[in-house]
């Protein structure tokens, strides 16, 4: 049987967007999600195939994929749901990407998971999406022009034109559980905690200066080892310019709050507010933003060495169309290591970046 590209989490959000960009690139997927209703209603239109599993029942997401299939998980917060689907993967010997962008999640599928996987002959690709494959591609290129030792690289993510009535439901619930969690950064051969929103950056976007404030990221992860030349990793959020000045406070506020009775809770609610319908913005107000990402590597001296700046179609849109195009790729076998790997250990420098430009991302 030749391998399936096999989407978990096909009638949510993000999970629509992946089908249809395989679908605009000729594969059928097989949906799978809880809802038998809500398959039934997104696979008939094009007369795909669907099965019921629940993250919450592991042999359910187990019975979705054998050796060779591709699994694409898009059920989150991936902390709490993810792990039945990167298990059933690495014990099935079938290849995996996911759109999280909780780095200790990603953490976790190191630890847990790669040796596994490698042995079954699968590579297991999480955070494949807007989080944080533009950070790692532009680093990567800046890293490689550089070519000496001592580099600190300071990534930064940014928003063109407005994403004030644009952010998904999943966006809102990550950012937070983020709030009350600490950031990794990269100095020196280790990694090291920070508060998130505790330090920002400027940048230079379009030819002006926004600011950011440290976020998550796993640029941290992945490229330290595979560019020995990098001596701090730190990655930062400037989509909207006013939290930069004020995340610093913000965090520490809800680090305090979710200590209280009820603060957790407190804290979901707000996240929920606002929410918009169908778990995220439509098309049309997808088209009116796009993505922009920056790479600034500096010498010892503080100097700018290298800049790298990527552009691509708005946050979610990019999320879909580099989750479709690591499937294909696993799929066909381009892959290039096996076990849990970052962008770059996956497919080449080269070859990421022909996948990104497929999907709409490209180097200014």
């Amino acid at each position: 049987m030749a391998p399936r590209i096999v989407v978990f989490g096909a009638s949510g959000y993000t999970g629509r967007l992946v089908v249809a960009s395989l679908l605009a690139r000729g594969v059928d997927p097989v949906l799978a999600g809880r809802s038998a209703a809500s398959l039934q209603a997104l696979a008939a239109p094009n007369g795909l195939t669907y099965r019921t599993a629940d993250a919450t029942d592991p042999s359910t997401v187990r019975a979705l994929v054998g050796a060779g299939d591709v699994l694409v998980s898009t059920v989150g917060p991936f902390s709490r749901y993810g792990y039945a689907a990167a298990a059933a993967a690495a014990d099935a010997g079938a290849h995996y990407v996911d759109s999280t962008g909780e780095v200790d999640f990603v953490q976790q599928l190191q630890e847990q998971f790669s040796d596994r996987a490698a042995a079954n002959g699968a590579t297991m690709v999480p955070a494949f999406g807007y989080d944080y494959v533009p950070g790692v591609l532009a680093g990567a290129l800046a890293a490689q022009a550089a070519g000496t030792p001592g580099g600190y690289l300071r990534i930064g993510y940014f928003a063109l034109g407005s994403l004030r009535r644009g952010i998904s439901g999943g966006t809102r619930a990550t950012l937070a559980e983020a709030l009350t969690r600490p950031t990794a950064v990269y100095r020196s051969g280790s990694l090291f905690t920070r508060r998130m929103g505790s330090a920002r950056y400027e940048f230079r976007v379009q030819d002006r200066r926004r600011q950011a404030f440290l976020a998550m990221g796993t640029e941290v992860l992945f490229l330290p080892g595979t560019y020995p030349v990098l001596a701090a990793v730190e990655v930062y959020n400037g989509w909207f310019p006013a939290l930069a000045r004020v995340a610093g406070p913000l965090t520490r506020a809800a680090s305090a709050l979710q200590r209280l009775p009820g603060g957790r809770k407190a804290l979901a609610r707000a996240a929920s507010l606002g929410g918009l319908p169908g778990g995220g913005p439509d098309e049309r107000e997808r088209s009116r933003s796009g993505s922009y990402t920056v790479a600034n590597l500096s010498d010892s001296r503080g100097y700018t060495a290298v800049e790298v700046r990527l552009q691509g179609p708005n946050v979610y849109t990019l999320t879909g169309e580099l989750l479709a195009e690591a499937a294909v790729a696993l799929r066909d076998g381009h892959a290039g290591a096996s076990g849990v790997q970052g962008p770059v250990g996956a497919f080449g420098l080269e070859g990421l970046t022909a996948l990104s430009a497929r999907a709409g991302l490209r180097v200014l």
